[in-house]
């Protein structure tokens, strides 16, 4: 619990953030009122997808905004947490508009079945009435109800941020956070040399693959994925490094994910290039710094060359700013890579390929393939064209310079470049906007296949919430990662971060 004191002064610091005029108010530079703009309609699928008496929003709507989907998730959730204090710092909803939400939804997860002994919350929820989910409510199917590693995460980063930036609610939000103990997730036996953390558990065995066991304290065993977040560039590094934060996570931990596979012949030929870098130490743990190469530069790819897996992360921690030798180099990288692919390489007139919503269906993964490290990775277009540069000594190269097709673009991932290609970023948008018809009344659709013009008409909150976030950090100067980092987290996390050299060069 935290002082009155505390309180006190928090309180203040948050009425002195909130004293620079929004740009729309302040008449500010056009690249500004278009950000806004955005922001503002942006906020209207958010809001149009929340339970007025639950304060859950679902996961996604159709585009007019109306009959939004029966579940939601804790990713789901933290991001209309983070989303509705930047429409307050926006001034898009009032200070007692957004408390009054906040406070409804943290008062529901404070209410909502969850697993006990490490705090966790099961990924699906019905946003109606918050009740755990064990069918799936378009068809009934069977869902077995799963406690995602991810999704805590982002779930528990947007606790940080709401305590910080409201502190009337800190006591709630730090009671939800401090309940949640990520050693549950951690595996110290993963490797020799360092543990790293599991996909995630279920209470009850599942049908398939299932590893039992208990990495936390007490309690009975649960039932592990089969896999763990074992590559860097992930968004599930946001788990690591809270776990490491609180203490419940060893430090060693951050270097336990591979940069690309290692290069030690064909047992690991088939990845999608053949990487090149050098072997370096840290806190005892050895680490094969491997890097890509693409347009004239190498960067750490990540799984399947996805926007969202390299820079989510970043919209909450420093990356940038406190790995100077890593993250400094390796996020412009991407966002050059996406751009190139993009513009040069597939043509398409239009960049930005993360996971989204499928024009032609549900949902797909976009991304640029030849820099993700899954060789059959995410693909940029309708036609799943896939690029084979081959593996040299273990690997024909089979199609190095293919032609791509129908490219899908996703709006959300050019937002997340605005810290590295502001003026590209903002090109980008207004072609989509303008050219495409790719906006509506809850601001861009989800994605468009740039070639045929279909567009995915609905909003996923996932989405909607990362362009919220990047749009706030935008024109807030990053408020919402001085929101989250306080001075235990930068302790923690900084001089880990700070020490990393990747291989990654612009060129």
């Amino acid at each position: 619990m935290r002082s009155r004191l505390r309180t006190a002064i928090g309180c203040a610091l948050a009425a002195l953030l909130l004293v620079p005029m929004s740009a729309a108010n302040a008449g500010g530079p056009p690249g500004e009122r278009t950000l806004h703009r955005y922001a503002e309609d942006t906020w209207e699928s958010l809001a149009a997808m929340t339970d007025e008496r639950t304060g859950l929003i679902a996961d996604n709507i159709p585009g007019d905004l109306e009959g939004a989907s029966g579940y939601t998730s804790p990713t789901n959730i933290g991001g209309y947490l983070w989303s509705t204090v930047v429409a307050r710092d926006l001034r898009i909803i009032s200070r007692g508009e957004a408390r009054e939400r906040m406070a409804q939804t943290l008062e529901t997860l404070a209410t909502i079945e969850r697993h006990e002994p490490s705090g966790m919350f099961y990924n699906w929820y019905s946003p109606a009435d918050g009740r755990k989910l064990t069918t799936w409510p378009a068809d009934g199917s069977a869902v077995h109800p799963f406690l995602s590693t991810v999704d805590n995460g982002w779930l528990a980063t947007a606790l940080r941020v709401v305590r910080e930036a409201e502190p009337r609610l800190a006591d709630e939000a730090d009671a939800l956070y401090e309940s949640m103990d990520f050693g549950w997730y951690h595996d110290l036996d993963a490797r020799p040399e360092v543990g790293i953390n599991r996909g995630g558990f279920w209470v009850e065995p599942p049908p398939g693959c299932s590893v039992p066991g208990n990495y936390g304290d007490d309690g009975p065993d649960v039932y592990y994925t089969c896999h763990w977040y074992d590559t860097t560039v992930s968004e599930a590094r946001i788990a690591t490094y809270l776990g490491i934060a609180n203490g419940q996570i060893p430090r060693e931990g951050l270097y336990g994910t591979y940069r690309t596979m290692p290069d030690r012949g064909c047992d690991w030929g088939w990845q999608e290039q053949k990487p090149t870098g050098q072997t370096r130490e840290y806190l005892g743990v050895p680490v094969y710094e491997g890097v890509y190469s693409y347009a004239g530069m190498r960067l750490v790819p990540a799984w399947g060359g996805s926007m969202f897996e390299a820079l989510m992360p970043d919209l909450f921690v420093p990356e940038a700013a406190w790995g100077k030798r890593s993250w400094a180099v390796n996020h412009p990288a991407t966002v050059r890579a996406q751009i190139v692919h993009g513009l040069e390489e597939a043509g398409y007139g239009y960049w930005g390929f993360s996971p989204a919503s499928d024009p032609y269906g549900e949902y797909r993964e976009y991304g640029v393939e030849v820099v993700g490290i899954s060789s059959d990775g995410y693909a940029s277009d309708v036609e799943r064209t896939n690029v084979d540069v081959g593996y040299e000594g273990c690997r024909e190269a089979t199609d190095p310079a293919p032609d791509f097709g129908d490219g899908v673009v996703t709006p959300h991932a050019a937002f997340l470049a605005l810290p590295y290609a502001r003026d590209e970023v903002l090109e980008n948008l207004e072609g989509l906007e303008r050219e495409l018809d790719a906006y509506g009344p809850g601001g861009f659709y989800d994605a468009v296949a740039v070639g045929s013009g279909r567009i995915a008409e609905r909003y996923l909150s996932l989405d909607q919430s990362m362009i919220m976030a990047a749009i706030g950090n935008e024109l807030l100067h990053d408020r919402l990662k001085r929101y989250f980092v306080d001075r235990r987290f930068e302790k923690a996390v900084r001089p880990l971060v700070g020490a990393v050299r990747f291989g990654s060069d612009l060129g």
